[in-house]
């Protein structure tokens, strides 16, 4: 069995765990829970204000990283996106994507540091555009994964995350209980202190996930994958709406926007022939209008072997100007980090093909 990471355990978690090695104090808890969180540390014997004793027992059976980044690649854009590819202790792979904030004036900062965060190694719900389900689907990640890839993103970027978008390889909701356990830690003032609104959850339409995340009760931003505006569009390129369709997705909707604080965001990728059209236009206005949603429109991020076709940016510009021309509230993104295969699961895709088939 693989060491117990305590990246995934509350102050309370961390106390009965303390417990269970003959350490009841409730204040060790807190020191280590210090350790972890405020002193990033990933060594036990760093520990000083803990007993030697102590510090054996948890260097023994615990461990405080549960992965290893063995990739960096930067963007040459400019835009200092980078994307890295870290190993699991069972040798898995999967990748996270760090999009820095904007820079004003003087050079300063104008927003926060992004990190794309990934839920599962592949995906299962195989959706025809992403290369993240083109290896398949091997396992949930743990909590502790979760809360790793911020971890390492920090060390890699040399600067804090504070914003969260779960868009990165896997269904975030097809992996509730451990997202929901990683939340709990994300949000929490004595671990990473990220706000809510500072976490956005996307989902490709898991309408039972939805449900649960609503449950949890906390105000996150909610994106849906949704890059169809009716049926028979979702059917060909998301096999999920089979499943849920829009009549199943569009009323779980409804219900989070009566709990919800934000406005769904609705993302929208734009591929030549498939689902640009002014026809899917005007049924995006209409779906858009009934949830009183924001629209985030991004082209087509080529994937090798696969068939899709990026659409022209004045085929892209007009169907923005579509939503903008009825007041629906759209964005329309050309991706920071196209140069270094930022779209879901590419890097992974690589490296595997390289290795000549194994994902480790």
């Amino acid at each position: 069995m693989p060491p117990t990471c305590l990246l995934e355990y509350t102050r309370t978690g961390l106390a009965e765990l303390l417990a269970g090695m003959g350490e009841p104090k409730a204040f060790r808890a807190a020191q280590l829970m210090e350790w972890i969180w405020k002193h990033r540390a990933t060594d036990f014997s760093r520990m000083t204000n803990l007993a030697p004793a102590l510090r054996e027992k948890l260097a023994a059976q615990c461990c405080l990283r549960p992965l290893q980044v063995v990739e960096v690649s930067q963007s040459t854009n400019g835009s200092d996106t980078r994307k890295f590819l870290s190993r699991m202790q069972d040798g898995h792979l999967v990748e996270s994507v760090i999009i820095p904030a904007a820079v004003g004036r003087g050079g300063a900062h104008s927003g926060r540091m992004t990190l794309c965060v990934s839920s599962q190694v592949g995906c299962a719900f195989g959706c025809k555009f992403c290369a993240s389900g083109l290896l398949g689907f091997t396992r949930n990640l743990t909590a502790s994964e979760i809360l790793g890839q911020i971890l390492a993103a920090e060390e890699v970027a040399g600067e804090r995350i504070d914003n969260l978008v779960f868009m990165g390889m896997g269904e975030p909701l097809a992996n509730i209980d451990n997202l929901l356990r990683a939340l709990e830690v994300i949000m929490d003032p004595h671990a990473l202190n990220i706000g809510a609104r500072h976490i956005t959850v996307s989902t490709s339409g898991n309408v039972p996930g939805l449900q649960r995340l609503a449950e949890f009760g906390k105000p996150l931003r909610l994106a849906v994958s949704l890059h169809g505006a009716c049926d028979e569009v979702r059917d060909q390129i998301m096999p999920v709406n089979k499943k849920w369709p829009l009549a199943k997705l569009i009323p779980a909707l409804r219900e989070w926007n009566r709990t919800g604080k934000h406005m769904i965001t609705l993302e929208y990728i734009l591929i030549q022939g498939v689902n640009n059209s002014m026809e899917q236009a005007k049924l995006l206005i209409g779906v858009a209008r009934g949830l009183n949603a924001k629209v985030n429109l991004i082209p087509y991020n080529t994937v090798e072997g696969l068939p899709w076709v990026r659409p022209t940016e004045r085929d892209c510009r007009a169907f923005c100007q579509a939503l903008v021309d009825a007041r629906i509230p759209v964005t329309l993104r050309y991706e920071k980090g196209h140069d270094i295969n930022a779209a879901c699961g590419q890097l992974r895709l690589r490296r595997v093909a390289e290795n000549g088939g194994s994902g480790q």
